[in-house]
């Protein structure tokens, strides 16, 4: 169930936080020194683009300290896929592309995480830490496109335009005369802790259209040389831009600016690279198959279970799940790894789990009328934040620890793709009308709804 807009229910973190980070930032100073720059080789046989690096007071060191760090910090904001087949191709095919990638010599501990959002993004943390989105593998018609955007990633990465974007963004806030100061004769670790958070992503994540350019042109070198076409990455662009048009345009365009001719300007490379080769590689069957269904269901609910106890109430879960609490004390959830997802704009959403609550109501608690009609209320409020709910079974009596309840069951737009059922459960108690709302996805529930029933037998109120 989407839950963003429902009061009840906060869940920590926000999985877009990081990704759309650059926007908070858009304020900084980037004229002071230019980034990186073109520069042609005269040799008629190496006629691609080269580059050298900007300024930058960070060294590839630091980077790769920074990176983890903030990689560490993503990887617990983040819903990530659980989706070790993906997860092992990613990290496969992004070595190979690494492999091509001119790094100074510099050898930069690369990993690749799949992101369960679909949103379609992808960013590269200094020193070779890769998020790539849900959204963005399943957008790719083929390994070629997929490669590009993970080359277009690494390019960032080998450029080193985050730190170059940190040391810009720090001469703005500092000025040159106490720029030393801060640096010492390195980064330092008080630097490169404060940057190192994932929060701060609006620095590191910070490019200009200038740097998205140099990522195209770079990324376009490590397809060639890889075996790919070279295209690639800018047909991926292309087929954005055309189903967009007109719509909100991609994040990746929000939080990568889209340089002026990015398609002229990969064909132009591909011209200086000698062209398209005749076997340049589009597509392998280990595309198809092993990122196909790029999630992977969470882990089955666990026999054994853990107690929590409520100010009003009590109940065991199974002890494979977590509990998020509401922000304000009002509430809780119970979901397992990976049963909490992006729902595609940014927002944290249950996809498999347990939502419990409370809501101001009045009236008997042993009178059927007064119960149906603040479960009404809550079901209303339900479906104005999720249009696409819709009643499947009305509401029948039940008992919950010997107290009159209402059974209503429901189906929305699952997060986690395809749709979803919702077992609403109403008590209402002298607090108020207490409700559990159960979720799965419509071809899982039958997996949880005895996790379900045996959650709801081990309900106690407090007398």
């Amino acid at each position: 169930m989407s839950i963003r807009a429902l009061k009840w229910i906060t869940l920590r973190g926000n999985a877009g936080r990081g990704l759309g980070a650059s926007r908070a930032h858009r304020g900084l100073v980037a004229g002071f020194f230019l980034g990186l720059s073109f520069v042609l080789v005269p040799d008629a046989l190496a006629q691609r683009t080269e580059f050298r690096q900007g300024w930058n007071k960070f060294s590839p060191q630091d980077d790769i300290t920074l990176g983890k760090r903030a990689a560490t910090d993503a990887e617990k904001q983040l819903p990530l896929c659980n989706a070790p087949r993906v997860d092992a191709y990613l990290a496969e095919l992004g070595a190979r592309l690494a492999q091509k990638l001119p790094t100074g010599g510099v050898q930069y501990p690369f990993e690749f995480h799949c992101v369960n959002d679909k949103a379609i993004n992808a960013f590269a943390l200094p020193g070779g830490y890769v998020f790539v989105n849900r959204g963005a593998i399943e957008a790719s018609d083929n390994e070629a496109q997929l490669s590009g955007v993970l080359a277009h990633e690494l390019s960032h990465v080998a450029l080193r335009h985050g730190t170059n974007q940190a040391t810009k963004a720090i001469v703005a806030e500092t000025g040159l005369g106490i720029f030393g100061a801060v640096f010492g004769d390195s980064a330092g670790g008080t630097l490169l802790t404060t940057l190192g958070s994932f929060t701060a992503g609006g620095v590191l994540l910070r490019y200009s259209r200038t740097a998205e350019s140099q990522a195209d042109v770079m990324g376009t070198q490590v397809l060639y040389d890889s075996g790919y076409d070279p295209r690639a990455m800018a047909q991926f662009f292309e087929k954005l831009e055309a189903e967009t048009k007109g719509k909100n345009p991609p994040e990746f365009f929000s939080d990568h600016p889209n340089p002026e001719h990015r398609v002229g300007r990969v064909d132009e490379e591909v011209q200086k690279l000698g062209g398209v080769p005749l076997n340049a590689k589009r597509d392998s069957a280990e595309f198809e198959a092993r990122v196909a269904g790029a999630v992977s269901a969470p882990a089955p609910p666990s026999r054994n279970f853990a107690e929590y106890q409520a100010s009003s109430y009590a109940l065991k879960y199974p002890d494979n799940w977590k509990k998020y609490p509401d922000s304000d004390g009002g509430g809780v959830s119970f979901a397992p790894e990976g049963g909490v997802v992006d729902d595609g704009s940014g927002h944290s959403a249950l996809a498999y789990g347990l939502i419990i609550g409370m809501e101001q109501a009045k009236g008997d608690p042993n009178d059927g009328s007064a119960l149906n009609n603040a479960t009404g209320q809550v079901i209303q409020d339900l479906q104005k934040s999720n249009p696409s709910m819709k009643i499947t079974r009305q509401g029948e009596h039940l008992r919950l620890n010997g107290r009159p309840g209402l059974s209503t069951y429901l189906s929305n737009l699952s997060p986690a793709g395809g749709q979803e059922t919702d077992w609403v459960v109403t008590v209402l108690r002298p607090e108020g009308l207490v409700y559990f709302v159960c979720v799965a996805p419509q071809s899982a529930y039958d997996n949880y709804d005895k996790t379900f029933s045996s959650i709801l037998d081990s309900v106690r109120f407090s007398k």
